[in-house]
């Protein structure tokens, strides 16, 4: 059962202690139950983890107003516990600690970067959390969509309604997905469970970030601000333990456990997140006005069919730089990650998740 302790110290590790009355709702961490303590004890312990800050301070709001309907159709059947993020990669701590506590699920609420955060909570030391205890319990991931971006979301056909999310939730049922896993020159491991790409979506993903006030718009402001300076590059990739192949003039690849990214652009049409495979987009040799052309078709999956893109299937893909410039964007789910060379594999029905 978890507890859960009041504390708005940025970055501080995260524990839970659950009242039986409603704490105030602006504190980081509100935990709700109700009846005797036996019941209590089995009832689901649901942890949302927020970023109060996501879409310039618009989720945080949301989440205020949604945070009463939310307790009258939970709490009859659950403890529920707001965690409130107070900078990068606090998502992370929460998650971790939620887990090693026993949570039922930890639902991200917000976009794909709080949903990203919360998905590497799920993993420490190369393996899932909850390997490490073997209790056998099996905490489910969530998702309420308040955010900028909700790519991930919509693979399932998820409305960006958080309301219907609340549903889902109620509902408890779970399937298994799988995750990617990204290693590079360190020996730390990285997860993603969306859309890992490199070169220039990846540098356009890096620079939209910087421009999230303007909605999805950014990815437009990006990949507009990418493309100055930019030059296709040669790479060496190696697809499932086979041999090195050369790929010419390479635009961006794009490795999809899901099939979209960059606010609706379904650039992995074929991709689902329980197939147990990658699929893997190459755009070769395109210009800027390739882009402008074809931009349409990228948004709606039809590009497969497009002269110089190139579509597979793969468990595992290293990829490297031929010559020339080192300074290869790396970034997966909208997060930079740095350069290559990367190795992404799958990690099959690793976590379930409410669907």
């Amino acid at each position: 059962m978890i507890s859960c302790a009041v504390a708005i110290i940025p970055m501080a590790k995260p524990s839970f202690i659950r009242a039986e009355q409603p704490l105030a709702s602006d504190l980081t961490a509100d935990c709700t139950g109700g009846g005797s303590s036996g019941a209590t004890s089995r009832r689901r312990d649901l942890v949302f983890v927020v970023n109060p800050r996501g879409a310039n301070g618009r989720t945080g709001k949301e989440w205020k107003k949604l945070l009463p309907f939310l307790r009258s159709r939970l709490r009859s059947d659950c403890n529920i516990c707001e965690s409130l993020t107070s900078g990068p990669c606090h998502a992370i701590d929460i998650t971790r600690e939620a887990i090693r506590e026993g949570a039922d699920a930890v639902i991200a609420v917000g976009g794909d970067g709080t949903l990203h955060e919360v998905v590497n909570g799920f993993f420490w030391g190369g393996k899932p959390v909850s390997d490490h205890d073997q209790s056998g319990h099996t905490t489910a991931l969530g998702l309420i969509p308040l955010g900028t971006g909700s790519d991930f979301a919509r693979t399932f056909g998820w409305k960006n309604d958080p309301y219907e999310a609340i549903e889902r939730i109620s509902r408890g049922i779970r399937s298994r997905i799988d995750v990617g896993v990204i290693t590079g020159e360190s020996a730390e491991s990285h997860y993603f469970i969306n859309v890992a790409d490199v070169h220039l979506s990846a540098k356009a993903g890096y620079y939209a970030s910087r421009y999230k006030k303007f909605g999805n718009l950014c990815y437009v402001i990006g990949a507009l601000q990418a493309f100055f300076g930019h030059h296709n590059q040669d790479l060496r990739i190696k697809v499932d333990d086979g041999d090195w192949e050369v790929y010419s003039q390479v635009t961006a690849l794009c490795i999809g456990n899901a099939k979209y990214f960059g606010g609706g652009m379904k650039i992995t049409p074929n991709a689902h997140p329980s197939s147990r495979n990658f699929e893997v987009v190459a755009l070769q040799d395109f210009k800027w006005y390739d882009f402008i052309l074809k931009l349409h078709k990228l948004y709606n999956g039809t590009h497969l069919s497009v002269k110089n893109v190139s579509s597979r299937s793969a468990c595992t893909i290293e990829v490297e730089v031929i010559g020339g410039s080192r300074s290869i964007f790396v970034q997966s789910d909208g997060e930079y990650l740095g350069f290559l060379p990367r190795k992404f594999s799958i990690f099959p029905s690793v976590i379930e998740m409410i669907s």
